[in-house]
């Protein structure tokens, strides 16, 4: 049984990747107060030059104990907890075996309008002069079915590369595969990597491209950033040899799977006699999760946010026999106990962000977890009419645009013989024709008689934004519809429901796009609003038949006419019923 496991990036290229698993502690260090966490750190300093490995973590409601000014909310014991090891085990992760698969489902989480009163309060701050920036999170629940250490499996599968960690402590298993280096401590060296700013990937490599020179300009994504380096070289200049504080690399990029993030790193050589509660009395929390003035900063969080963060901001990480340590900011990090999940989410609240934005921005971060959640595949719906395929090309070339999205492996010869063999089957009648690929290459095609399209239908407007709309699981079309379900009409006269985001922007329906006439000109939605990238849509536009366009909900009464959009069914004139029809 796996109780620990650490797999840490390399620092740089001069040191190795750490790769090792670790059974039952030998022995377990943890503070239960305050008062108890820093003897507690010093032990663990202690256990680790005199030879052991030492495994834990340091929730951020620790922080007090270092400096009574850092407020935070009361929190869940073990404030500190290690587990003490004499050596790694020997495993190769091939030895494990393959682990059954893990399912999660997930609550609603904070409200946009709690979201946007606290992004609110925040900038009120900022424009009074009481702070720089502050990073603002929430908790968001939700249900496991399976074994923890799949699910991380799962996790990491997802969000690959980085720092990742998982813990056992019996009470609680904690999951993290955060991108993000709190500091690693070596020979001396310590050295800092803060994470801020963040871009969404592109979906093809030249919008990819485009997103991440974007990140690059960004002034607030680089004010950000900056401010953050400068808080952390005030930090570090508390355990520093003087005038060895400098930053070695500020506002590069680095590619995840969901995001594109800015990263710095400032470094220092540490004064003689250091240990790793001087190290944490100087650093924790990290100024990337907590703001600018950090003091300051946090008071206003504490009161902003309705529980405490937990793990999540705090540290996790591992001391080698001799005393180096590393340890990861716990971004992107969910904590178990039975059945129940936690998973923190937050970002930068600086003077010129807004709401809607860094709502997006939290979708962004929060999709490691929703891809993990649940297994999923890739979904194309063909029409095949009269043995003819309509928008083929189109519709194979989104399918692979998907998989390199989402890693899945994919053949285009395969999928072709499986095609040709369906056409050759069904050369008369009209056929709605769905084309499943998972993520191991695996490709499903199935026929199914399509009944009459009607001339024209109802649809109706949804009665809450789709807090959905800037999900992968939006932009990309899967098996993974749930988020599209709960908007799913009940009533029989009502074909689909119209969609929009947290702007009051109409985004698309559940089942295809949709197309106004405003003005005597047929428009539709733009990708940025939040959408499927219908192939329906894209023949309409190519077409000149439709033009993008931002519609709002004022908007709505000044539409002319409805249109539904998708390839399957075409172009079907529609009606918008009231919300009394």
């Amino acid at each position: 049984m796996v109780h620990a496991f650490i797999d840490f990036a390399a620092v740089d290229c001069g040191s190795p990747r750490l790769r090792t698993f670790f059974a039952a502690p030998k022995e377990i260090l943890q503070a239960r107060s305050l008062a108890e966490v820093r003897p507690v750190m010093q032990a663990v300093h202690e256990r680790s030059l005199a030879g052991k490995w030492c495994v834990g973590f340091v929730r951020y409601e620790a922080a007090p104990a270092w400096d009574s000014a850092l407020q935070t909310h009361s929190g869940t014991q073990p404030l500190v907890w290690f587990g003490i090891h004499d050596s790694p085990l020997d495993l190769a992760p091939h030895d494990l075996g393959v682990s059954p698969t893990a399912q999660a489902t997930w609550e609603q989480g904070l409200p946009y309008a709690e979201f946007t009163q606290a992004v609110g309060n925040l900038q009120n701050a900022i424009a009074d002069g009481a702070i720089y920036q502050a990073n603002f999170t929430a908790q968001l629940g939700g249900t496991l079915q399976g074994s923890a250490w799949s699910f991380f499996q799962q996790l990491q599968h997802s969000q690959p590369q980085g720092f990742a960690a998982f813990i056992d402590t019996g009470d609680e298993q904690v999951l993290s595969v955060s991108p993000e280096l709190f500091f690693d401590w070596h020979q001396g060296r310590l050295l800092c990597r803060p994470m801020k700013g963040t871009a969404l990937r592109g979906s093809t490599p030249q919008s990819d491209a485009a997103q991440a020179q974007a990140l690059q300009n960004s002034p607030k994504e680089r004010a950000e950033n900056v401010m953050i380096v400068d808080l952390i070289r005030n930090d570090l200049s508390k355990v520093a040899v003087s005038h060895s504080v400098q930053v070695d690399a500020l506002c590069r990029l680095q590619a995840l799977p969901t995001v594109w993030q800015m990263v710095s790193d400032v470094s220092a050589q540490t004064r003689v006699n250091m240990g790793l509660d001087d190290v944490f009395a100087a650093l924790f929390p990290c100024g990337s999760v907590t703001g600018a003035p950090k003091v300051k900063a946090m008071s206003l969080i504490r009161d902003l946010e309705r529980s405490e963060r937990g793990v999540y901001c705090g540290a996790v990480g591992v001391l080698r026999p001799g005393g180096s340590a590393t340890f990861n900011v716990p971004i992107r990090t969910v904590t178990a106990q039975g059945h129940a999940l936690q998973l923190g989410t937050g970002s930068a609240i600086t003077a010129d962000a807004t709401p809607s934005a860094e709502w997006r921005e939290w979708q962004h971060k929060r999709a490691f977890a929703l891809r993990a959640s649940q297994p999923f595949e890739l979904l194309e719906t063909l029409r095949l009419d009269q043995g003819q395929w309509q928008h083929k090309l189109a519709h194979v070339a989104r399918l692979r645009a998907s998989a390199q999205h989402f890693g899945f492996a994919f053949c285009a010869h395969t999928l072709e013989q499986h095609l040709a063999a369906l056409q050759a089957q069904h050369p008369q009648a009209v056929y709605r024709v769905r084309v499943l690929l998972n993520a191991f290459g695996h490709i499903d095609v199935q026929a199914h008689a399509m009944p009459t399209t009607p001339a024209q239908v109802n649809l109706r407007l949804a009665d809450q934004a789709h807090a959905m709309a800037f999900s992968e699981f939006t932009r990309h079309k899967t098996t993974r519809r749930e988020h599209y379900d709960a908007f799913s009409p009940t009533d029989p006269d009502v074909f689909d429901t119209v969609l929009w985001n947290c702007d009051g922007e109409i985004t698309e329906c559940t089942r295809g796009n949709v197309a106004a006439l405003l003005n005597d000109q047929w428009v539709t939605p733009p990708l940025h609003c939040g959408l499927l990238a219908g192939v329906g849509r894209a023949h309409w536009l190519a077409q000149g038949r439709i033009t993008e366009r931002v519609i709002h909900l004022n908007d709505v009464p000044r539409v002319q006419a409805w249109g539904f959009i998708n390839s399957l069914r075409g172009w079907i004139d529609a009606e918008l019923l009231s919300a009394n029809a």
